[in-house]
């Protein structure tokens, strides 16, 4: 059997797609349709069924595809590390948060770049989950750190941390509304502030609310600005409260530049995870990369 036919067939079976397959195997559409139906011919049997949407592999596909694919992973791996420690041919595409890249992942990361390490060059791009994860399906990416864990068989995620949010102000703000006043009547004291926030729909206040207060913030975003860092220099300024993670606003925490507002005692939590297309660890410098934030990922929690 062709390992061409084999390798486009596991791509459509992750992807879901021929579409998407084709855009990560770098051929047409046609190429990828007449490659899957050259190897059904083979078989005598239909491997996926067509729909408006993508196609759902056949219960004879779900089986080829848990027979060939780490198969055809490990030869992958074999090729990859015929490259041997001429790394430089390698670039590592990152996309994720803009601050949780820049103030962690990169960081993490700079080490294997230098000449001491792994020497690989280094790539970041800043989005949204969805748009690094879309990036990361179409192969724009080799690894996005998202809090969303993506379904479906083309995406692989790994836990990586959680993120403590905290409800931070300014010190005038915090003696403004009294030291007791958020613990007798509740979140409804928090009205007369305003908010600073990365979106007009208010995520991380909006989740603060249901975790902490079980109820819905009233005030609107006075300050929307879509960068965590610019979120913390408002709150800062005076601009109003603010909900950030924990390992962002520490230094404001320790000089005071901020007070939290409010101290639950189970503070909500987000969860990082690392993600990358199945079958890409076995590129070496895609594993090492992930292993390294793993490892780096133990220090954050």
């Amino acid at each position: 059997m062709d390992l061409a036919l084999l390798r486009t067939f596991v791509t459509v079976h992750r992807a879901g797609s021929f579409t998407r397959a084709a855009a990560l195997l770098g051929l047409s559409q046609p190429a990828v349709t007449s490659q899957i139906r050259t190897l059904e011919r083979q078989l005598g049997r239909p491997l996926f069924l067509r729909q408006a949407r993508g196609v759902t592999p056949t219960t004879i596909g779900d089986e080829l595809a848990h027979k060939a694919a780490p198969h055809l992973d490990a030869l992958v791996e074999i090729a990859e590390s015929g490259l041997g420690e001429d790394s430089s041919l390698r670039t590592l595409h990152l996309a994720g948060p803009p601050e949780f890249i820049a103030e962690r992942a990169l960081p993490a990361l700079t080490e294997l770049t230098g000449e001491n390490g792994q020497g690989f060059a280094l790539r970041a791009s800043f989005g949204t989950a969805e748009e690094s994860l879309e990036g990361l399906a179409a192969g724009h990416h080799d690894l996005a750190i998202s809090t969303v864990r993506p379904r479906g068989a083309l995406l692989s995620a790994t836990a990586l941390c959680d993120e403590e949010h905290v409800l931070v102000a300014s010190p005038h703000w915090a003696e403004r509304i009294g030291p007791d006043a958020l613990r007798h009547h509740g979140p409804s004291v928090l009205e007369q502030v305003p908010v600073v926030e990365v979106h007009e729909s208010l995520p991380l206040v909006a989740r603060y609310w249901a975790s902490v207060f079980d109820s819905r913030p009233v005030a609107p975003g006075t300050v929307v600005v879509p960068d965590l860092r610019a979120v913390l220099a408002c709150a800062t300024a005076g601009a109003g409260l603010a909900v950030l993670p924990r390992y962002l606003c520490a230094g404001a925490l320790e000089r005071g530049d901020v007070v939290p507002l409010h101290e639950p005692a189970v503070s909500p939590l987000r969860t990082y995870f690392l993600v990358v297309r199945t079958g890409t660890l076995a590129m070496p410098h895609i594993a090492r990369a992930h292993e390294w934030l793993e490892q780096a990922a133990a220090d954050w929690c």
